[in-house]
């Protein structure tokens, strides 16, 4: 479903998380009905209908689509099974022996696809620190068939300027795709489409759902070239998400609003008592002096809730996550309930020790997402651990 097909953005998008204009139940059931069917009757052998097939289009998940290209700001969106599908079938639309310039600070699972991607198709990976747009620029070629990026990144909480990554890329490599996971932010604090991304894609496990309860991605191009591209991908590949899930995503997504204003408030707080304690905290615009701050502020509306912290020593961070008891350790982020972790260790144990290395991310580094709980209770949970690390 396309934007062409939805009244226009007259709302907040507060507003517009709550009302699924793309709704065209024949009932006109307030809550988009799950249509869990895998095939679909046609009238004769020359009349097909909208749907026959439910790996190639669905009511319920239409629906979802068409919600999230009018939240995206996009002209396209596809969901897809999970985070990695949604990468995967962005990836597979290039040829064998492609250049891709990617951070070097990517999530996990994203770097491990790539690595695969090396071996199994023959493609150049030249991974960049992208704080550096010298070094971004260098990086480029005439030949280059994607860039990949995030901002901020997954778990160094390092900021790349997203719209001169845009500027740089059409100049040097005017062929690219250009592709950012905005997962970390979510379309209520970033719409990278409007800065001239070619697509944007979210892991909807995350915010966009916000429970932990369904996985999901989403996939979003102003491009009908791409489009036709990316659907055939999941189409052919059968990497389309389920009727059900695509119903408890629809679901999720009307609360994300609150939900995220109350984990970004409360992510705030939890960075500037960690800070007070002398250790080295990762959250966006935490020091208005460091300069990355107004380049974040340049494209995001708000910090997030995902921060990364330092405390020098691998004993001492292991240390505050066990001894925390209402941060579970847990991967992933974006959940009503607050989860830590050793990245090194967990979500990007994937990575070579001596690729992580080379890359900065440090064996100590605990990433941390807040959930929506009371902020005094997690400041005391996290000063009870700090304790019991010999840190407080």
């Amino acid at each position: 479903m396309t934007v062409n097909d939805m009244p226009e953005h007259k709302f907040s998008l507060s507003t517009e998380l709550v009302h699924v204009t793309t709704n065209k139940d024949q009932y006109k059931a307030s809550s988009v009905p799950i249509y869990q069917s895998a095939t679909f009757q046609q009238e004769t052998l020359d009349s097909p209908g909208e749907f026959d097939y439910t790996r190639s289009g669905n009511p319920t998940r239409t629906t979802l689509q068409g919600h999230l290209a009018k939240l995206m700001k996009a002209k396209h969106a596809f969901v897809t099974s999970n985070g990695m599908s949604a990468l995967d079938m962005i990836v597979c639309m290039l040829e064998s022996n492609s250049h891709v310039v990617a951070g070097d600070d990517l999530y996990g699972g994203s770097d491990r696809l790539l690595t695969h991607c090396k071996k199994l198709y023959g493609f150049e990976v030249s991974n960049i620190d992208t704080t550096s747009i010298t070094a971004f620029e260098a990086a480029l070629r005439p030949d280059t068939a994607m860039v990949l990026v995030e901002s901020p990144t997954n778990p160094m909480i390092k900021i790349c300027d997203v719209k001169e990554v845009i500027r740089i890329t059409r100049q040097k490599s005017p062929k690219a795709i250009i592709v950012i996971d905005n997962t970390m932010l979510s379309p209520i604090l970033c719409n990278p489409l409007d800065f001239g991304y070619d697509i944007e894609y979210e892991s909807c496990t995350k915010y966009l759902s916000g429970h932990h309860d369904v996985m999901g991605g989403v996939i979003a191009t102003n491009s009908d070239e791409l489009a036709k591209r990316i659907y055939f991908n999941i189409n052919s590949r059968g990497a389309a998400l389920a009727p059900f899930e695509s119903f408890l995503l629809l679901r999720g997504i009307k609360t994300m609003g609150l939900r995220v204003e109350r984990a970004q408030a409360n992510a705030i707080a939890v960075a500037k008592f960690l800070k007070s304690k002398g250790l080295k905290v990762n959250f966006p615009g935490l020091d208005p002096e460091d300069p990355s701050t107004a380049v974040f502020n340049s494209f995001a509306r708000g910090p997030g809730a995902v921060m990364s912290v330092q405390t020098g020593s691998v004993e001492k961070s292991r240390a505050i996550c066990d001894n925390t008891k209402l941060f579970e350790i847990s991967v992933s982020f974006g959940s009503v309930n607050s989860l830590i972790s050793m990245p090194a260790y967990m979500s990007h144990a994937s990575i070579a020790k001596e690729v992580r290395e080379e890359r900065g991310l440090k064996e100590d580094l605990i990433r941390i997402c807040i959930g929506i709980e009371d902020a005094d209770d997690l400041i005391a949970d996290l000063d009870n651990a700090l304790k019991v690390a010999k840190l407080n």
